[in-house]
């Protein structure tokens, strides 16, 4: 097999892109940064990606130390893949990366995207000002999934796990949530066409609706 090409450059961005830059590396991190996951659960994650390429990805990741691999405890026992600490540092960077790609007249909006993806990209959207004096845990249940947002101090915390004490869960499909955050469809609406369930007040579900207008496109010219 051929070797791994590498810059060989004393400059740390070089560097990094020697431990992350490889096709699909940085989307494993992407998928990790939420909590753990199994092996398959990164391939339904990833769509497109082999199992031998996902294979050795992780493999090359964990020899840079950003990911490690660790069976949970009885009774679920199962292998998962997670973030060093050192690897969950990455997070910023593709926050970052994320919102200066949604900015791209090529992003397409109309494109899949994953439940981890679309989550992440609520971070790089967040609106900071538009939260201002709003504070509120939400549990969001999407099919298997669940997930904590928590909103405080104008800053916004997403992980996967179930919240303690929610003020609101919400539990819809990635169809849906896309709707609810893409459109200005009424909440009530939705509702009524059963294709979420939501436990709790409603307002704050309409006030953080409100906090991920998507970017503007960066002009043509300011790109020449």
């Amino acid at each position: 097999m051929v070797g791994k090409r590498k810059y060989d450059d004393g400059c740390a961005i070089a560097h990094a892109l020697d431990l992350v830059g490889e096709r699909w590396a940085l989307l494993v991190v992407r998928e990790l940064l939420l909590g753990p996951k199994r092996f398959t659960d990164l391939l339904s994650g990833l769509p497109g990606v082999s199992t031998d390429i996902l294979t050795q990805r992780l493999r090359d990741l964990a020899a840079a130390g950003v990911v490690r691999r660790r069976r949970l405890a009885r009774p679920a026992a199962s292998w998962v893949y997670e973030l060093t600490r050192w690897g969950a540092e990455l997070e910023p960077l593709v926050v970052s990366l994320a919102r200066w790609g949604g900015r791209s007249p090529g992003m397409r909006l109309d494109a899949p995207i994953g439940v981890d993806s679309l989550l992440l990209s609520l971070e790089a959207l967040f609106d900071a000002r538009a939260a201002a004096g709003f504070t509120a845990t939400l549990a969001l249940r999407l099919d298997e999934d669940t997930f904590q947002v928590a909103i405080a101090d104008g800053r916004i915390d997403i992980s996967r796990g179930e919240p303690d004490r929610p003020q609101v869960t919400l539990d819809t499909d990635l169809t849906t949530l896309l709707i609810l955050l893409r459109t200005n469809q009424p909440l009530n609406e939705v509702l009524a066409s059963g294709a979420a369930r939501l436990d709790g007040d409603r307002s704050v579900v309409d006030r953080w609706r409100r906090l991920f207008p998507l970017p503007q496109q960066v002009p043509l010219q300011d790109r020449t």
